[in-house]
């Protein structure tokens, strides 16, 4: 099983998988580790990434995702995943670009079984608040609006758990625990 930990930069993506890759003894893929040195430092300068910017990152993550289910081992990893087709590029790779620019090519499904997506999701001023207080990070708080701005919530039949970041990261994790647990128990299709 694979937990995808998606939102805007600063809503606790990287909190949130550290608590639950130590409680839960899964390897997690920080996604800010996979951006080529370009996008990290066009960020740092203050400037959005384009879709075109975000597309090598991307389906690097796309290869980690598919080395974990291929190995059958259960993991997490955190990326903005901020629109529909970023985390159709995630589950599918270059097959989703494909699919996304030509009407006659197969639709792919809108998720995939063993992949979910938790989506920490909360006011614009909370979060902006948390990146200005926060040290060391190349992401800069002015980037959030532009990323509000792009940002397209899954809809439930991307297998979503949507998070409220006012939680505590503890209940937020027991949350997760508690959908774990359901899709444990629960016939698989």
């Amino acid at each position: 099983m694979i937990y995808i930990i998606m939102g805007v930069s600063g809503c606790g993506k990287s909190t949130l998988g550290a608590f639950l890759s130590k409680k839960l003894g899964w390897p997690l893929h920080e996604g800010d580790n996979f951006h080529p040195q370009g996008n990290i430092e066009k960020m740092a300068r203050g400037e959005p990434l384009t879709d075109q910017d975000r597309l090598p990152w991307l389906l690097k993550l796309h290869e980690v995702i598919e080395r974990e289910r291929a190995s059958c081992s259960d993991a997490l990893v955190a990326c903005s995943a901020l629109k529909r087709l970023y985390r159709q590029i995630l589950l599918f790779g270059s097959k989703a670009l494909a699919s996304s620019s030509d009407p006659d090519q197969d639709i792919l499904p809108p998720s995939s079984p063993d992949v979910f997506f938790l989506f920490l999701h909360g006011d614009y001023d909370l979060i902006q608040q948390r990146m200005v207080a926060r040290r060391g990070h190349y992401m800069k708080a002015e980037l959030l609006r532009s990323q509000f701005d792009v940002l397209e919530p899954p809809s439930a039949e991307e297998n979503v758990l949507p998070l409220d970041i006012r939680r505590s990261i503890t209940d937020m994790a027991t949350e997760v625990e508690k959908h774990i647990i359901s899709l444990m128990s629960s016939p698989m299709p």
